[in-house]
């Protein structure tokens, strides 16, 4: 039986799609050993044009080091990239999202292939277990509809739609019964769920809930605009994890409007402190160094950014990414001062970070992973990273931590 190797870069949606393709396997072996397999299967990300050099860099490091290898190309640079990569011949094959739920059939082929089908395609795979995972991810929709400046995304996985509910529902149940108790609902645009079927996240949420073994849901990414006066009445609930992520991009309105954005900061400065007044920890991605970023706008930005109850931060120097509106922009700012700026960004909220987990150190409900050397880790409720020292195997197991050794680096406990 031909071992196979998946390789993710990337976000949580392919980490989801990785595994639904890891389940349609039938005929082959899951391999951990790249080096020791006779299929590379890379679900590769676009984001940027230097997610797309790592996996170029990615694929040539694995077919000098097994020249043997067959490399097949998967996920978001498929789209961008696969046709170029197919014809250097720098890949053995090409599959789109839409083939994904085919990889058994396709995996089997002798001769190259190309089959990048299309961007309409819905998953209907029901997964139910996630290999070397404690939490269960569940892709809740697909594309976006959103045209940022800056983002690749909408071309390479379509427009948003969402994924039928009794499907999500299922997959839930199953994982529930197998022993998962969160779940992290993800997508490309998770906060446009329902759009198209006459739904919502908010009563999507109501549903999941009701599931027995379900103890605590989390949410991928959402716009500031999709958090309506619904979803805030869930905010108390018991089983809402309270941290939100909300992608905000930039906190100067001249460069959200360069971005082509659909949020400024003075809503997001009220959205924020409700969110925050109820107890919940708050991430955001931030770009640093987009074009047209001049001092003026970044010391405005900084200036805000302070005023924000900022816990976490996913903060990104601009990488221009071809064909996107942004790639085509000017003044661009210097490496070095995106760099200076991306450096000052993250120290700010590392430190409300730490202030946070200070007033945050009791009754913290952590789900640990696998440990190794009688040391675990895990997830709070604040998506704040706990250490647990223990001689007990805690392994995928919920534990209860009062009066937290709380550091700069993080949050420690033992047990």
């Amino acid at each position: 039986m031909k071992k196979v190797y998946f390789k993710t870069f990337g976000c949580r949606t392919n980490q989801f799609d990785t595994q639904v393709m890891m389940s349609k396997l039938d005929e082959f072996e899951l391999s951990n050993n790249e080096l020791a397999s006779d299929i590379v299967v890379v679900n590769s990300c676009t984001v940027t044009n230097g997610a797309d050099s790592s996996v170029r860099n990615y694929i040539s490091s694995v077919k000098r080091k097994n020249p043997y290898v067959k490399v097949v190309l998967a996920g978001c640079g498929s789209h961008s990239k696969g046709e170029s990569l197919f014809k250097d011949k720098k890949v053995f094959g090409v599959m789109g999202h839409s083939e994904k739920e085919s990889i058994n059939e396709i995996l089997k082929q002798e001769i190259p292939f190309y089959q990048i089908g299309d961007l309409n395609h819905i998953d209907s795979t029901i997964v139910e277990e996630f290999v070397g995972k404690s939490r269960a991810f569940i892709k809740i929709q697909e594309g976006c509809n959103f045209k940022c400046s800056y983002c690749i995304i909408p071309a390479v996985r379509g427009n948003a739609r969402s994924h039928k509910e009794e499907t999500i529902l299922e997959q839930i149940n199953r994982l529930s019964s197998n022993g998962f108790g969160e779940f992290i609902l993800t997508g490309t645009n998770v906060g446009s769920y329902g759009q198209d079927r006459d739904t919502s996240m908010s009563k999507l949420l109501k549903k999941i809930s009701m599931i027995r073994g379900v103890r605590r849901i989390r949410i991928g990414s959402l716009e500031p605009i999709q958090i309506d006066d619904e979803f805030i009445e869930l905010l108390d609930e018991p089983w809402m994890a309270k941290h939100l992520h909300i992608a905000l991009q930039h906190t100067s309105d001249k460069m959200l409007a360069l971005m082509n954005r659909r949020n400024n900061y003075k809503k997001d400065f009220e959205l924020l402190h409700k969110i925050a007044n109820r107890g919940y920890a708050l991430g955001t991605d931030y770009i640093v160094g987009h074009p047209g970023e001049d001092e003026k706008e970044w010391v405005e930005a900084v200036s805000r950014v302070k005023e924000l109850p900022l816990t976490h931060i996913h903060a990104f120097s601009y990488s221009k990414r071809d064909n996107t509106v942004s790639a085509t922009m000017k003044p661009e700012v210097k490496g070095n001062i995106a760099k200076g700026r991306h450096h000052e960004l993250t120290q700010l909220i590392k430190e409300k970070n730490f202030i946070f987990r200070q007033k945050h150190k009791d009754n913290l409900e952590v789900l640990l992973e696998k440990g190794k050397n009688d040391i675990y880790h895990g997830f709070d409720q604040y998506f704040n990273k706990v250490e647990v020292q223990s001689k007990e195997d805690l392994s995928s197991n919920w534990v209860l931590l009062n009066n937290m050794e709380v550091n700069r680096e993080g949050n420690k406990a033992k047990l």
